[in-house]
């Protein structure tokens, strides 16, 4: 297996959306538990057609600190928008809109299972997991992990 730089993986990325096509990227990390996984969930990022599409709710890959991270909008405030991952309780981002690279439209699970993220199940399970307080969401986290489900 050969490894290559975040640097040059999303610069790829990110020319592969420019170019309207979409891009298949392997989840890392553990900040958008519990729907996705790191190294077993997959998720399909296709390009904006404008930045005014995007959505509370809508997971998007941005650029933050020189560094690509992939989370959850919580509030746009104009060009403003504010981001945290599934499984952070306590820590948020602010991008502005020209920092969004693309949008995750489809879930991959590790059983093939692919979830489109516009599909009612998914934006209810969401809404409801954000819906929970913080320290019920950090309760659930620490369950998940103690069982080893990471």
């Amino acid at each position: 297996m050969k490894t290559i730089s975040n640097d040059i993986f999303f610069a790829h990325i990110e020319d592969l959306l420019a170019e309207g096509q979409s891009a298949l990227i392997r989840v890392k990390g553990y900040s958008m538990r519990p729907f996705m996984r790191s190294d077993r969930t997959q998720v399909r990022i296709a390009p904006l057609t404008t930045c005014e599409d995007l959505k509370v709710g809508d997971i998007v890959l941005f650029r933050y600190r020189g560094r690509h991270i992939m989370h959850r909008i919580h509030r746009i405030e104009g060009d403003s928008i504010t981001l945290a991952g599934d499984g952070n309780y306590r820590q948020w981002e602010q991008c502005n809109r020209k920092d969004v690279v693309g949008i995750v439209s489809h879930v991959i699970k590790f059983n093939g299972r692919t979830i489109p993220c516009s599909s009612r199940r998914w934006r209810l399970n969401s809404v409801l997991w954000l819906a929970l307080p913080p320290f019920a969401r950090r309760v659930i986290l620490g369950v998940l992990w103690r069982l080893g489900i990471k």
